[in-house]
């Protein structure tokens, strides 16, 4: 499955548009990771025990996201987008959405 954040597939053309397509995850904090967080937010820095999970959860929207589109049949995802927000307090959601497409033969 091809998928990427721009609007078109070089070289290859979108006959149709199958429909928008997410994959999203919440992910909780870790209390280890806030005792770290907390001892960082003092003396500044990365905090990377946060870094890590929220890479970790960007690959499972993406990993949803994928998998949604290939149930609908696309062929690829064009226009991806991420959005992240708190859920409350101690978790926040990553969600991975775009416009799962058809594609033409390559050029």
């Amino acid at each position: 499955m091809i998928y990427t954040t721009t609007e078109t597939i070089p070289g290859r053309d979108i006959i149709e548009i199958v429909g928008v397509v997410t994959g999203n995850v919440v992910q909780s904090k870790h209390i280890g990771r806030d005792i770290m967080a907390g001892l960082k937010s003092i003396v500044g820095g990365e905090i990377h025990g946060y870094t890590e999970m929220l890479s970790d959860a960007r690959d499972v929207a993406i990993n949803r996201l994928v998998a949604s589109a290939a149930q609908k049949g696309a062929d690829a995802i064009a226009g991806i987008r991420f959005t992240t927000s708190a859920i409350m307090d101690g978790s926040s959601e990553i969600m991975a959405f775009g416009t799962a497409v058809k594609l033409g033969p390559s050029r």
